[in-house]
């Protein structure tokens, strides 16, 4: 075969083995970019365990429903309330519902996995989903990423913010039921950290937010 001037055959597949090398060289530094960590992945995997001033279970409907002081532990996940439906479906992942009925919200925390590092949040409603690991906090929401249990490295206020502890990362949407003098449209609002930044402390003064100009309100669905 003459390579000088090689035929239609070798030139095409000559120009798929570059493309595929230009592939897997642009694909290489996206790698490096992926997340470090996720949320604590053997938690769905760990039985719940519940503290309670009361407690009911209906076996045939696989519901228990605690109320008075709920604390619910599953692995490294701590759900409170002051009730919390927890449901079990036919494949065995595990569903929990808290409401609080005063003014302290109901509240969840969990490590992220290989981190001293943990999701915290609080609202008047929370929805944990054990099958797609997706927390859901509903009304007045705010959820802070900590370094140990007492730094602030992110804060993000809303009215319904979702964390998917699968791919670790947040959505949230804005509401009225966030509006204040300073937020009359009850926008979403973050306060985030630069890897290289000092963060706050749990227990420290409050940090004045302002409007996000390019965190946006995620569509109702």
């Amino acid at each position: 075969m003459n390579e000088t001037h090689p035929s239609p055959i070798l030139r095409g597949a000559r120009r798929a083995a570059r493309a595929a090398l230009v592939a897997a060289l642009a694909a290489l530094p996206l790698a490096g970019l992926a997340p470090a960590a996720h949320a604590e992945k053997a938690d769905q995997n760990k039985p719940i365990n519940v503290e309670a001033d009361n407690l009911t279970y209906d076996d045939l409907k696989q519901v228990t429903v605690a109320t008075g002081n709920v604390v619910i532990t599953k692995g490294t996940i701590v759900i409170k309330g002051d009730r919390v439906e927890v449901r079990q479906d036919p494949e065995g992942y595990q569903y929990a519902t808290a409401t609080s009925t005063g003014s302290k919200h109901a509240s969840f925390r969990q490590k992220r996995e290989g981190l001293d590092e943990y999701i915290d949040g609080d609202s008047e409603r929370i929805d944990y989903d054990g099958k797609q690991n997706l927390t859901t906090l509903t009304t007045r929401a705010t959820v802070r990423r900590l370094q140990g249990l007492s730094t602030i490295a992110d804060t993000v206020h809303g009215s319904v913010i979702t964390y998917d502890g699968d791919r670790d990362f947040y959505t949230a949407k804005g509401g009225k039921d966030v509006a204040a003098p300073g937020n009359p449209t009850g926008r979403v609002r973050a306060m985030l950290s630069p890897k290289n930044g000092t963060p706050g402390a749990l227990n420290g003064p409050g940090t004045r937010l302002s409007p996000s100009t390019t965190l946006q309100e995620v569509p109702a669905q």
